[in-house]
């Protein structure tokens, strides 16, 4: 409300209708055919045996979380579909280490306060540091991410490394309110880590963009799309 315009920087997700064009249905992509469980498994496959998330990541979290997510996977052409879903797992295999972690390494001597977010205050007695698979972090993400889902991420972030469930929902969560609308306008892969980590891009973490990449232009084979443009940031 009281934002209106007629120019692209009003226009997106949050478009009602007006001068902007609604975004189009979802697709009749069937997104459980494109992650099957030799994808997840060959994921989980590569890490290290006594990994805590081998066991706490699982390929039916997963699908019972997209079910409240229906543009994930579905926005576009089937390519289109097949190279966001190869995003997301780019991403979280960088991030988990091929669902190895399940919460940030070292995480525990940081708290990731923002302390200028009024909104959601955090609670001195708790840390903020990433979960789940897209490492959910700040006070101000797990804040936002509880009122959405219906956990109280201030005081009990704990619970994205304890139920698979909400941790993928986090994961979805994230990606649907900061990732997807930008793959799905056709900035291509940079833009998705400009989303995520932008502290990575310029030439600030080089070895760390170029994983990601790696990871998605692997996936895109697997898929057998091609990777689309502007792969770095």
């Amino acid at each position: 409300m009281g934002f209106c315009g007629t120019t692209k920087a009003y226009c997106g997700k949050d478009c009602r209708g007006g001068a902007c064009s609604l975004p189009a249905p979802p697709n009749n992509v069937y997104v459980p055919g494109i992650v099957t469980n030799a994808f997840f498994n060959g994921i989980v496959a590569k890490s290290a045996r006594n990994c805590l998330g081998r066991r706490f990541y699982t390929r039916d979290a997963f699908l019972t979380v997209i079910k409240n997510y229906p543009r994930f996977g579905r926005s576009g052409s089937i390519m289109d579909s097949k190279r966001e879903i190869a995003a997301f797992f780019a991403h979280v295999t960088y991030l988990t280490k091929h669902f190895c972690y399940i919460e940030e390494i070292n995480g525990r001597s940081k708290s990731y306060c923002d302390t200028v977010d009024s909104q959601y205050p955090c609670n001195p007695k708790k840390r903020y540091y990433g979960r789940g698979p897209m490492q959910l972090a700040w006070n101000y993400n797990y804040g936002a991410a509880g009122k959405s889902l219906g956990f109280d991420g201030i005081n009990n972030p704990e619970i994205v490394a304890t139920n698979r469930v909400v941790s993928f929902k986090t994961a979805l969560w994230f990606w649907m309110e900061n990732v997807h609308w930008d793959f799905a306008s056709g900035k291509g892969f940079g833009a998705t880590i400009q989303a995520i980590n932008g502290n990575e891009c310029k030439g600030k973490n080089r070895a760390a963009v170029r994983s990601r990449v790696t990871y998605y232009v692997n996936y895109c084979k697997q898929f057998g799309v091609a990777t689309g443009r502007n792969l770095w940031c």
